[in-house]
């Protein structure tokens, strides 16, 4: 059914609990953040996707945005999340509660359930309600739209490095287990001696025993498809155990058949959509994951647009759809001037944003204040290093594609509402540091002239 709504809408009064409301401090930055986000919209756009007859009521949707959101600022799980809204009042009074609560609000893995519903273009609301936020708090500019970034990284997955030996063993394993648990009685399940091969193929490599450690490698791919096939004959005309075991068998045809030099191949058996993507990096010459594209604002850092792209997309190809998302985010204005790197080469955009290719040698023929923001287009390389470090850009933990594309746009709502925090810092706090600055300094040059030892407070 359709979600509940806030406790904070509800009239009637308790005569034994204190309002939330009187009980913090209206001046912090959670709360004046609470004040600035439509939640209203935010009900109305994303409650359509309910039932209004069927089932249980859902969850307020207040709460669980305001549960993403602080996720995703604050970088952490669903399950630390949950564990630190019932510590912190603050969190609550965020999330649309009247009054302090001592119990868990939901089960964590109601997060997931929520996000897998809504999917990643239902996500986008929250981070349009974001970059509204930015404008309503000042944190970015209407001037802004007139200049932007856009730039793509690899949002890595969370998943082991790759290599023939454990993806064979790991799918042998997976099919073991599967006959076991439908009972189909294998010839052999070269459970023991598959172990004792990997591990002697991780010798071998280790010791630069090539030739030794790939005779292991081809050792457990003959594992692998004696059973595969056993399998297979065993199963063979019951229409139950094909449908059951489909997946399973596909998949090991898929990594039995991949060759060296083809495309597409399996480098991840619980995330077999993860690709191998090499951006020229001298720490790390390939990434497995996905490619994601953000646009963000030149003057500010503001993240206006952020897609998540399967397929290994070219730079250059991402460029219409990164803008044409941006600003529809936006309220459907159009961008003055985007500035690229030389990755974005041959992009083939038509439309009303003037694009500037930068990094090659013709700054010194543009106006000065061109080549003002030019130099600027480098200013969002911190901006993905902070998502990667401070908003779980850097390590994708949620599942399939949809899980891909959900991430990147909570990414960047996490780092939107950030930088909205920072700006809404209470003044006496930015005075009071001022002044203990303008303190320790004059009293380092009065030290300085007198040659006493500095006391710094």
């Amino acid at each position: 059914m359709k979600p509940k709504k806030s406790q904070n809408r509800d009239p009637q009064a308790s005569l034994f609990k204190v309002e939330l409301d009187k009980l913090v401090d209206m001046r912090h930055p959670l709360a004046q953040l609470a004040e600035k986000i439509d939640w209203e919209r935010l009900e109305n756009e994303l409650e359509c996707g309910f039932s209004a007859t069927h089932g249980a009521p859902a969850k307020p949707t207040r709460l669980m945005t305001g549960l993403h959101y602080l996720k995703h600022t604050y970088n952490l799980s669903d399950e630390q999340t949950v564990q630190r809204w019932v510590e912190n009042p603050y969190w609550q009074y965020f999330c649309g509660m009247k009054y302090f609560e001592y119990s868990l609000p939901i089960h964590p893995s109601l997060m997931t359930r929520w996000r897998k519903m809504l999917g990643d273009g239902k996500m986008e609301k929250l981070l349009e309600e974001s970059i509204a936020a930015g404008f309503r708090t000042g944190t970015v500019d209407r001037r802004s739209l007139e200049n932007v970034n856009i730039d793509t990284t690899v949002q890595e997955k969370a998943i082991t490095f790759p290599t023939d030996a454990k993806l064979y063993w790991r799918m042998l394993e997976k099919l073991v287990k599967q006959a076991k648990k439908h009972g189909i009685v294998l010839r052999q399940s070269y459970q023991r001696v598959s172990k004792r091969a990997l591990v002697q193929s991780n010798r071998y490599f280790h010791a630069r025993q090539v030739k030794r450690a790939k005779r292991e490698v081809r050792r457990l791919k003959t594992y692998l498809g004696r059973v595969n096939r056993d399998i297979g004959r065993k199963i063979s005309g019951n229409l139950l155990l094909e449908e059951e075991l489909r997946d399973f068998l596909f998949l090991s045809e898929r990594l039995l058949n991949q060759r060296r030099d083809d495309k597409n191949k399996v480098y991840s058996l619980h995330a077999p959509e993860v690709e191998c993507i090499s951006k020229g990096k001298a720490h790390k010459k390939y990434e497995f994951g996905n490619k994601a594209a953000f646009v963000s604002s030149s003057r500010e850092g503001f993240v206006f647009g952020a897609r998540g792209l399967h397929g290994n997309p070219y730079d250059g190809h991402t460029l219409q759809g990164s803008l044409e998302q941006a600003g529809r985010l936006c309220g459907g204005k159009d961008f003055g001037r985007a500035f690229v790197d030389r990755g974005y080469r041959g992009h083939g955009y038509e439309g009303p944003t003037e694009v500037h290719i930068c990094g090659g040698g013709m700054g010194k023929r543009l106006p000065r204040s061109l080549r003002r923001w030019r130099r600027r287009r480098s200013a969002i390389e911190p901006v993905i290093g902070h998502m990667k470090h401070d908003g779980r850009l850097g390590r994708n933990y949620l599942l399939g594609r949809d899980g891909d594309r959900i991430n990147v746009v909570l990414s960047a709502v996490g780092y939107n509402l950030r930088l909205i925090l920072a700006k809404l810092v209470k003044v006496p706090d930015r005075i009071f540091f001022l002044f203990v600055c303008l303190t320790v300094f004059f009293r380092r040059i009065i030290a300085a002239a007198t040659l006493q030892p500095v006391w710094t407070g």
